[in-house]
């Protein structure tokens, strides 16, 4: 979800005063804290057996616990799911709880995971997990999308420009391009603002965010390590540069177009249904007001590509987690390229941008308790075939050879609800792991892992960051997005059958 040499997830957010503030509520909300209570204490009590199963097998010779994926049972992935749960389901019966209390939810499911953790494995080890998710993945992670979420909100493209269906779909394709040279994300934040401005009048606007997140934030990003995280990572596994512009361009020409296509017509469907026609203004040349913060997000992916490519030999140890000396300069110059747009960007333009901070503490919020309670999640997937999802990934390798329609299916399925990144590791190493034989004999086979980890992350609003970034400032600005399930409803609709065409194309 971000660029690192290690995968993201994050660390729940504080969980103070809560019993305090719900008695301060009504015998409605209140009346929610004996369940809580109850659903907390079913799941230690459930915990509490996995872990009297798993606490000798994690025994060290030493006697010190080690986090072992492959001891772990899927019952240390409720917390997740329980998270993802919330996410699609309170929006839709508690509104209002919701709007104010997204955060205190985060933590709930993120203290499911840390208490477990702490009485099964010690506090050291439990320190040491949390430690390596914040240092390493959270604060990076949070910090790459603050600076293009700061940047990107002072560009303000002013002047007629109305949401018709060619606009729209010019827009579109025009974010499908850059975006695997700016990054989805980059390419999100920039786009995402004028085209909701050119479409505020339209009764209709859903289709046009929900393949606005398939297109810019996701398939368009194929083409370079600089688009998604997981071709970053191949990049610095050895996999050359322009491998993804070579071998994935035709893949996804063929899913861009038809989208592209098939956006036009459903555009031009719900255009001819508007209710009221747009009032027409006089004629105003487009231009960009706040330029400056385009050289500010092309800074980022300056410091991104620094950091990939600069191998310092200086690392830091705090709390026994390794920081890389070039990792620690990337934040700071990206911290220092967001308090750069914030001062050299007029308050007066970012106001009538419809600039917010919410979406971003949104993110951080809810993104805090996904990647901490994403933890044993991945150690799961990393332990391979001895780890309870052992039987998935002994899909991917036949008595003769790769079976490349199911890296392509395996890896994008667990990248739509893991971080692509560390899912793409998992299977570039199950393949083999030499970036030379799979560029050489295997190439169908990196291809398939490749395309599974960056399309399929269109799949939820979590399988990509700029995904959830995009929703949120589309809610921000009015526009009632679908939940999470209404919104794979489109991605199966929409994008399934186009996946299926891949592997028949390109796979088989």
């Amino acid at each position: 979800m971000a660029y690192s040499r290690t995968p993201f997830r994050a660390k729940a957010a504080g969980f103070h005063n809560k019993a305090r503030k719900l008695t301060r509520t009504s015998r409605k909300r209140t009346s929610k804290s004996p369940l809580i209570a109850c659903l907390a204490g079913l799941l230690l009590s459930a915990w509490a057996g996995d872990a009297l199963a798993v606490t000798v097998e994690n025994m060290a010779p030493d006697g010190a616990h080690t986090f072992d994926g492959s001891a772990l049972g899927l019952i240390w992935t409720v917390p997740f799911v329980g998270i993802l749960l919330s996410i699609a389901v309170f929006p839709l019966v508690l509104p209002h709880f919701w709007h104010r209390h997204f955060g205190k939810v985060s933590a709930f499911w993120g203290l499911t995971f840390l208490i477990p953790l702490v009485l099964t494995y010690g506090g050291e080890i439990a320190v040491h997990e949390v430690a390596h998710t914040f240092l390493l993945e959270y604060i990076p992670f949070i910090i790459l999308l603050l600076a293009l979420f700061t940047a990107a909100g002072g560009v303000r493209l002013r002047g007629s420009l109305e949401g018709s269906p060619a606009i729209n779909t010019g827009l579109l394709a025009f974010g499908t391009v850059i975006a695997s040279w700016m990054g989805t994300t980059g390419a999100a934040m920039l786009l995402i603002r004028p085209l909701l401005r050119a479409n505020e009048w339209r009764k209709h606007q859903v289709h046009t965010v929900v393949f606005f997140i398939f297109l810019v934030a996701n398939i368009g990003g194929s083409l370079t390590p600089l688009g998604d995280p997981p071709l970053f990572l191949g990049f610095l596994k050895g996999v050359d540069f322009f491998w993804p512009t070579q071998h994935l361009f035709f893949p996804m020409l063929l899913m861009a177009s038809i989208l592209l296509v098939v956006f036009y017509c459903l555009d031009s469907y719900f255009y001819k249904r508007e209710p009221e026609a747009r009032v027409v203004h006089e004629h105003e040349p487009l231009r960009i007001e706040g330029g400056v913060n385009i050289l500010c997000i092309l800074g980022v992916l300056g410091a991104v590509l620094l950091s990939g490519v600069w191998e310092s030999g200086v690392t830091f140890d705090v709390l026994g987690t390794p920081l890389e000396l070039e990792n620690v300069v990337r934040d700071l110059l990206l911290l220092g390229i967001t308090a750069l747009s914030w001062a050299l960007t007029s308050r007066e333009s970012r106001e009538a941008n419809g600039f917010t901070w919410f979406p971003i503490v949104e993110v951080a919020k809810l993104f805090a308790g996904i990647f901490l309670t994403i933890i044993p999640a991945i150690a799961i997937l990393k332990a391979g075939a001895s780890g309870a999802l052992g039987p998935l990934i002994e899909l991917v390798n036949t008595d003769t050879g790769p079976n490349n329609p199911m890296y392509f299916w395996v890896t994008g399925i667990l990248s739509s609800f893991l971080d692509n990144a560390p899912t793409y590791l998992v299977f570039f190493n199950t393949a083999g792991g030499d970036a030379e034989t799979l560029m050489g004999p295997d190439v169908v086979t990196l291809l398939a892992i490749s395309a599974g980890a960056v399309f399929m992350g269109a799949n939820t609003y979590i399988g990509n960051a700029p995904n959830f970034m995009v929703r949120a400032i589309a809610e921000d600005r009015g526009v009632k997005m679908p939940s999470f399930f209404g919104y794979m409803g489109w991605s199966i609709i929409f994008l399934m059958p186009l996946f299926a065409i891949v592997t028949v194309v390109f796979l088989l």
